[in-house]
């Protein structure tokens, strides 16, 4: 790799650091084209990505971004997991680690806090951000279609006295 390429290398890993809501740093030891394209391939449906790096380039890529505390995780074989939805990549890193000894999470950075194993494996049990969305849609339709009902009550019970009144007059 040449300098231009390098240059280029962390200039796109800055970009990645700059939009990125979160990044996981991995430790992939022994994984299998097939295995790592299946991990790219998971990554990519739920709108993550997921990149080997190289150390040196990536700590130069991480100074002045808001992940610029993660640099310490990056030694030996690394690769990293990032999305813009801040569950994303967590879901899909911790569901391929937890079948795949060869995937180890070191740790990471969710906004610009940092994150250990712990945290990330917690943020992997969240819903997804469209799932939060429906709830959230329909908890706001809820009251509004309580408040149908109640308004349309009164009028349907009025009706029906009116209606058993008028049976009894004609009955009588």
């Amino acid at each position: 790799m040449d300098r231009m390429q390098k240059e280029e290398l962390v200039a796109s890993l800055n970009g990645v650091f700059g939009s990125a809501n979160l990044v996981i740093v991995t430790r992939p030891s022994g994984l299998t084209v097939a295995e790592s394209n299946d991990l790219r391939r998971r990554m990519s449906e739920s709108g993550a990505s997921f990149k080997v790096t190289k150390n040196r380039l990536t700590r130069l890529a991480l100074r002045g971004t808001k992940f610029e505390h993660l640099t310490d995780l990056f030694s030996g074989p690394t690769a990293i997991a990032f999305s813009e939805d801040p569950v994303a990549a967590a879901k899909v890193a911790v569901q391929f680690s937890d079948d795949n000894e060869k995937l180890e999470i070191v740790g990471g950075g969710l906004f610009e806090n940092a994150v250990d194993t712990a945290e990330i494996k917690t943020l992997a049990r969240l819903p997804s951000l469209e799932a939060l969305r429906g709830k959230i849609v329909g908890m706001l339709n809820t009251p509004a279609t309580r408040l149908v009902r109640v308004v349309q009550s009164p009028g349907g019970q009025l009706a029906r006295v009116v209606q058993a009144h008028a049976a009894q007059s004609e009955a009588a």
